[in-house]
Order: C-alpha cells, then structure tokens, then sequence
C-alpha cells in the first residue's frame, strides 16, 4: 500500500509563475470583428466624450460627462447629481455588478473577453507590436536573434507608440475633472495643475505597465474576477470550449483521411496548434475551461479557418456546454438554457433596481432643506417668558435658476420665525432669495409662547417651498423647552 501524504508534505505548487512570453500570432474572422468594433467603440466614448457639449444654460458648464469636484457635482447630459444623491452611484455600482452576473451566466467570461479596459488596451498594443515588428514568427524569430540595429529601431517605435497611446490614456481621465478644451490648452501651455500633470504620469505610468508588459499576468494574478466567477457560474453557461466528442482522437490530417476511407473514427482536430498559437495567453483550449481563459473567441475563429482549409465542418472550438458535449456522445440532441432561474433572477432584479432609479430620478426634488438643531442652548427662555430655538438650515437649489422660497414652520402653537439677516421678524412666512444651482445656510429662530407649548419636547416641521415651479422640500426636527 501507499504511504498516505500528510498535507504538510504535499506539494501544492508555487504561488506564482514566472511570466511566459507569449506571441499571439494574427487571425481574422467572426470574434476578431467583434473584438475590433468593440474596441472602436470602446476607445472611441473613452477618448472623444470629455469633448462632447451639452447646453446647461447660462452659467453652467456645457460638457456632457463632467466631475466638478470643486463645486460637488456630477453632470451626465441632462442629469445632475449632488453629493446628497450619492445612492444613485450605489444603484449603479449594483446594476454593473448584476449585469456582470447575467453576462457570466449567458457566456461567461464575456466582459473579460470584450469590454475590460484591460483587454481592450492590451489587444491595442498588440496591434502595434504586430505592425511594427510583424507576426509571430517574425517576433520570435527577431527575439532568437538578439539585439540589431533594426530590432533596436523597432523595440524604440514600438514603445513610443506605447507611451504615446497610454500618455493620451491618463490624459483623457483628467479631461473628466474638467472643462476638456480649457485643459488640454492649459496642459499644452504649461499652465495646467500640478495635479493633473501627477495624474497624468500615475495613469500614463499604469497603462504602459498593465497593457504593455503584464498584460495577461494582470488577469491571472491581479484580477479577482476569474475567481468569483468561478463560483458564480453553472453547467449551463455557455463558454469557450474544445468539443471533444468531435475533435478525440487527434492524428494527422493524412491519417485522418486514411482512417475515415476505412470506415474507422477519426478526430477532427488535427493538433495544428493554431488555437495555442492565436491566444493572447498562450493556453491550449484543449485542456478544458481554464482559470487563464479570457474567453475571447479568438480560438474559434483560428480552428475555423483550419477546418474550412480542410473540408470539416466549422465550430470544433465553439461556445458550449460540457452537458452537451456528453449529450452528443450519447448520441443525444443538444440542449441550450439561456432561459433560467438564474438568468430569470438577474434580469429581475436589473429590472427592478432599474426601475427604482429610474422612478428616484424622475421624481428627484430640485429643492432640498437640513436642518440641524442648536445644542448649546438647546433652546432659551426669553424676557416675556417664550422660548426661543435656534437651527442652522441649509437649503440646496438644484435648479438651474435662481428662485424665491417661502419658509414655513408646523408643530409649536402660534410660532413666528426669524431668519438672522433680514430686517425684521415677518408677520407671515418669511421669503428667501435663493441663487440657482448653490447651497444657502440660514441661521433660523423659531419663537413660541410657553402657556401654550408646555411640552418638554414637540415635533417641528420646517418646510420650504416654492409656488412659482411647484418645488416643495421638508425637514423634521424638535422644539424643545429650557
């Protein structure tokens, strides 16, 4: 019998590998078009929208996607957001997070194969290695051959090109923090921030780095996705796989051709490697779903033209199920559940996170109020024996225009308000001038007669509105004795 090994004694492997050069060779076709469009898109929204104008009104700024940090807000076209509206970012991070989940669950690692900034940055600097230094057995034969003055002329474009691509990178995330034509002549000038010149090096820095040099080990070592979803996805989802019941066992195209002309089985895959070779991680599909599997497609599109070359039915790498892949052994009909539970759930609940935001937004007050109460005094009692308290109130107009409020207060009887600054202590409700798109503090004192507020403590309602546009905003809080 074997000496069973005490887990101490196992050999689990090193924790990290050293990187492989890997040198994806060119290939066309279906994923690869996908992939190029995608990427067109992608860079093209990422580079061209700080430019892009939306009309705000006077006073206002007029780029479309803006973070105004210096005045707290956050413009997407016709939506303004406040730092009081933060949940609508948490409703979003919750959307991107289940459309995740419903991607993973339909195909995958679709997002990792197609939209992750870092595969799409990545395929571009590919693209540059390859016009510059050629394909595969150009570029591994140039690295065989060590250092010339042409491999020299080459190694120093292709970096340039690099910095270049990942400088405009950095420089197109501050264009989001800012006025985008203002900047980009203050950049050119010199006259730009310090801030935005150290944003530029940090991100111009990463890019170069992560797209240029770690590129897959990014994946497989410092993105937590291929773990999570992992966990997250079942049999049913479809991925990127080597249909075995098709491709077993693998021989030569010769022989294969012999085998088949005496009536024996024959595999259709005819270890050409071209699925291996067009990987932009250098993994053979063959060995089955891999943790390092970006799920690109761009296996499917190499063993395509290879099948076509030799006359045998295309998708021998294809979008599939393993259930299938059994199925089909069995001689069974194949079987194909995007329609699930749990594709049934995620879309649910992207429909009804979706609609909650939605409803939040349309409904959203362009008015707001706070008020905080004062704590020392609580509250005072004044000569004629009312007692007096004081708030500091802020009122927030979101509007894009200046406008008139009214200011009302509900709870302690026969209450009069007096907002510290204006000439007198008003009869009615007092009015406040509010300017538009700004935060207003009030400093505010509610007096009311003691004989009819006995209470230690009651309910207080202050509430401002505004009869022109409709707006009405309201805030609780308490009127408190000595």
């Amino acid at each position: 019998m074997n000496k069973p090994v005490a887990p101490e004694e196992f050999d689990y492997g090193p924790l990290y590998a050293a990187q492989k050069k890997v040198y994806p060779q060119k290939v066309s076709g279906r994923y690869r078009n996908v992939k190029w469009a995608l990427m067109a898109v992608c860079l093209g929204i990422y580079y061209l929208l700080p430019f892009v104008r939306w009309n705000r009104g006077p006073g206002a700024p007029d780029q479309a996607v803006l973070v105004d940090l210096p005045n707290s807000r956050f413009y997407f076209f016709f939506i303004e957001l406040w730092p009081q509206e933060v949940y609508f970012f948490t409703g979003l991070l919750i959307l991107a997070a289940l459309t995740l989940f419903l991607m993973n669950a339909i195909g995958g690692r679709v997002w990792c194969g197609y939209l992750c900034p870092q595969t799409v940055w990545t395929d571009l600097f590919f693209a540059v290695e390859r016009l510059i230094e050629g394909d595969r057995r150009e570029r591994m034969k140039k690295e065989a051959e060590g250092l010339t003055l042409q491999r020299v002329v080459e190694l120093t474009m292709k970096h340039s090109i690099w910095l270049l691509i990942a400088w405009w990178t950095g420089g197109a995330w501050v264009l989001y923090f800012n006025d985008a034509p203002t900047l980009v002549r203050e950049l050119v000038t010199f006259q730009a921030p310090a801030l935005a010149y150290i944003w530029i090096a940090i991100l111009t820095a990463t890019t170069y780095t992560l797209a240029g040099w770690m590129r897959e080990q990014v994946c497989l070592y410092m993105c937590p996705w291929p773990r999570i979803q992992a966990a997250l996805t079942d049999e049913w989802a479809l991925n990127v796989t080597y249909k075995t019941d098709r491709g077993e066992q693998r021989t030569s195209l010769k022989k294969a051709a012999e085998l088949r002309a005496l009536g024996q089985p024959a595999g259709d895959c005819i270890d050409c490697y071209q699925c291996v070779n067009v990987c932009p991680v250098g993994i053979d599909i063959r060995n089955g779903l891999q943790m390092d599997c970006i799920q690109c497609g761009l296996c499917i599109d190499a063993c395509d033209g290879v099948m076509s070359k030799i006359g045998r039915p295309t998708r021998l790498i294809g979008y599939d199920t393993d259930i299938n892949i059994a199925r089909r052994k069995a001689g069974k009909s194949e079987i194909y559940r995007i329609i699930r539970p749990r594709t049934v759930a995620y879309v649910g609940m992207i429909v009804a996170v979706g609609a909650v935001m939605l409803y939040a937004l349309l409904n959203r007050s362009l008015l707001d109020i706070n008020v905080l109460h004062d704590r020392n005094p609580v509250a005072v009692r004044l000569s004629d024996g009312s007692i007096r308290n004081a708030y500091t109130v802020r009122l927030l107009n979101k509007r894009g225009a200046g406008r008139v409020v009214t200011l009302d207060v509900n709870g302690p009887v026969n209450a009069t308000v007096h907002v510290v600054g204006m000439d007198a202590v008003s009869s009615g409700w007092p009015e406040i001038v509010l300017g538009r798109d700004q935060t207003t503090e009030l400093r505010v004192l509610v007096t009311a007669p003691a004989a009819i507020n006995s209470e230690k403590s009651l309910p207080l309602v202050m509430r401002v509105t505004d009869a022109v546009h409709g707006d009405m905003a309201s805030a609780t809080d308490h009127f408190v004795a000595p």
